[in-house]
């Protein structure tokens, strides 16, 4: 009698333990790349928007350098959700054989009417003039396989100049362009917010093209993840969505500005003078409000780099996309 009551209180620790453990919140890793384009580690900066954190999901955001960055670590399985430009979302579908690979939800658009589009800039006292002239240049992207890399590689292309023999290309980190571009490293080099705004980087430069010049509306970054990480996590991936829309409807909301530029200042170290006039207004990179994404955008885009030779074959983004969770998510802010 002993040795079965020893037995039973063995068994129901055990199944107390078990109960404990699949109640413990799940973390979800979610990668990203460059604030204030991405909110995504400020995202639940302003207290009580963030409802469900640390019941159903434990939030932690993973700084990468670019987005191609991120292919390796979903694939290894130490990224959940990862902030894909377009080009990086069809070099791992087709490239990396992440043929599991979903759309979940919005990052920026860009070249929506009204907003910003991304810039590619040279000196003031350059004498390029024309796309043609970029011919013998060095021409700066942030990250070969980034969607500044692919804009400049179109752009080129469009021009009948080879973005392999006419050019050289070298990759420059965004903190670092303006002194490229000021030392004469480069002759050419992207920017996005907030660099693009630095007052010595507009004195001394101007712009030559934009990533709507070349490829029209942009779905700039999707968020990823794989169908079975979808499968497994479903309930609590919905409620992280309904809070991350929920901050984002807060951050958008222009009663909050001065407040959201505060946090933004906070993160960036940048003074919040170089903020306010932009950061998260016309002057800014599009956030759908809800969270989804521009999926017909998103398909042009990814043809676009199909008949350009920059994808091996094209993709099916409808094949692709999972947008359900976010819908689900934003129905219930409704």
């Amino acid at each position: 009698m002993k040795q079965k009551l020893i037995s039973l209180a063995a068994g129901l620790l055990l199944l107390g333990a078990i109960g404990v453990h699949a109640d413990e919140p799940m973390k979800i890793r979610v990668g990203w790349v460059n604030v204030p384009n991405e909110l995504t580690p400020i995202l639940f900066a302003k207290p009580g928007i963030a409802k469900h954190q640390g019941v159903s999901y434990v939030f932690e955001p993973m700084h990468y350098d670019g987005t191609p960055l991120m292919t390796t670590a979903l694939a290894a399985g130490e990224l959940d959700i990862a902030s894909f430009a377009f080009s990086s979302f069809g070099l791992a579908v087709l490239n990396a054989g992440m043929d599991d690979l979903r759309i979940i939800a919005d990052g920026i658009e860009d070249g929506v009417p009204g907003y910003y589009s991304g810039d590619f800039l040279v000196r003031k006292d350059s004498s390029i003039r024309t796309i043609e002239d970029l011919k013998g240049k060095v021409l700066a992207p942030s990250v070969f396989g980034a969607v500044n890399d692919l804009t400049i590689r179109a752009m080129l292309r469009q021009h009948h100049l080879d973005d392999k023999k006419d050019v050289t290309m070298v990759e420059v980190k965004l903190p670092n362009m303006k002194a490229m571009l000021a030392d004469r490293k480069v002759d050419l080099i992207s920017s996005v917010p907030p660099f693009v705004y630095d007052p010595e980087l507009q004195e001394m430069s101007r712009r030559l093209f934009t990533v709507h010049d070349t490829l029209g509306k942009t779905q700039m970054t999707v968020w990823t993840a794989r169908e079975d990480f979808l499968k497994k996590n479903r309930v609590a991936l919905v409620d992280f969505l309904e809070d991350e829309i929920r901050a984002l409807h807060w951050y958008l909301d222009p009663k909050n500005h001065d407040e959201m530029v505060r946090i933004v200042a906070d993160f960036t170290k940048l003074p919040p003078a170089r903020l306010v006039d932009w950061v998260l207004t016309k002057r800014d990179y599009y956030h759908d409000p809800d969270g989804v994404p521009d999926l017909q955008a998103l398909q042009r885009n990814l043809d676009t780099e199909t008949k350009l030779g920059l994808l091996k074959a094209a993709v099916d983004v409808q094949k692709h996309a999972d947008l359900s969770l976010v819908k689900e998510a934003g129905k219930r802010l409704k």
